[in-house]
């Protein structure tokens, strides 16, 4: 894979499909339909699934491009692949809460190595480079020119008074009662897959994950976090994360700042 051209071919996909949410976000009612697993779907969703399926098999055209929105993709498998969420955080789409992102990634033997979560509502765009270093390119934003980027690094834990992020949709008793065995300083939530990108930018040293989650839901934000020297492991067993499982579904995770001096699961 030339890296170079990935990055470039994702984040302008990305910015594209953020104009195309946008459109239908600025609208003043729209239609949500339910799936077959009760998660919400929109023609916010559809549009940008199209746009950036079709501009993944344009430009690669022999790579395998799995999509949330095209459950026939959900069967196939290979090595490397392209793994997408067009709309990362469809619940704060239709209640306009901002925090939604676009999510592409590029996998090789299991791992995320790069990755694009573009958040159109609220201006923030994190991608891995070429290099592999995470950066946060400044808006406004434009498809053919690269604007201003930030080098992203993760903190420098302080385990006496750890920043929590969590999620603002999926929060739950269980995730609640982990954070609890920490010191914390303070917490937040965050839509989507921001949670990864505010690790990745050293806004916060910890966001935990106890509820179902699906490869496309993280494999851009886990790129990201891995680019700016954070980590993501599986919460049961603290063992390395990995993408191309059976079905893309993903086990409960914890995403992280080395630093941090991680509890183990079930402890008290």
């Amino acid at each position: 894979m030339d890296y170079a051209q990935a990055v470039s071919v994702m984040r302008g996909l990305a910015l594209q499909a953020g104009d195309a949410i946008m459109e239908i976000y600025g609208e003043d009612d729209f239609s949500v339909r339910e799936k077959a697993d009760e998660s919400p779907v929109t023609a916010a969703d559809e549009a940008a699934d199209a746009l950036i399926a079709r501009g993944l098999a344009e430009a690669f055209p022999d790579a395998l491009v799995v999509t949330e929105e095209q459950a026939a993709t959900h069967d196939k498998a290979a090595d490397r692949f392209f793994i997408v969420d067009p709309l990362d955080g469809t619940k704060e789409f239709v209640q306009r809460r901002g925090e939604f992102t676009v999510n592409i990634a590029w996998v090789e033997d299991g791992v995320p190595v790069r990755g694009v979560v573009y958040a159109p509502a609220i201006g923030r765009l994190f991608y891995t480079g070429a290099d592999g270093q995470s950066v946060e390119e400044s808006a406004p934003f434009d498809v053919d020119t690269v604007g201003a980027t930030r080098s992203l690094g993760v903190s420098m834990p302080d385990n006496r008074a750890l920043m929590v992020v969590a999620s603002k949709s999926h929060r739950d008793a269980a995730t609640d009662a982990y954070i609890g065995r920490y010191a914390v300083r303070d917490m937040t939530s965050a839509g989507s897959s921001l949670k990864f990108c505010l690790v990745a930018a050293g806004e916060a040293d910890l966001y935990p994950r106890l509820g179902r989650t699906m490869e496309w839901d993280t494999a851009a934000g886990d790129a990201v976090l891995r680019g700016a020297g954070g980590l993501m492991i599986r919460f049961e067993d603290h063992a390395p994360f990995t993408y191309g499982k059976p079905g893309y579904a993903n086990p409960f995770f914890i995403a992280y700042a080395p630093g941090v001096l991680l509890v183990p699961a079930g402890s008290e």
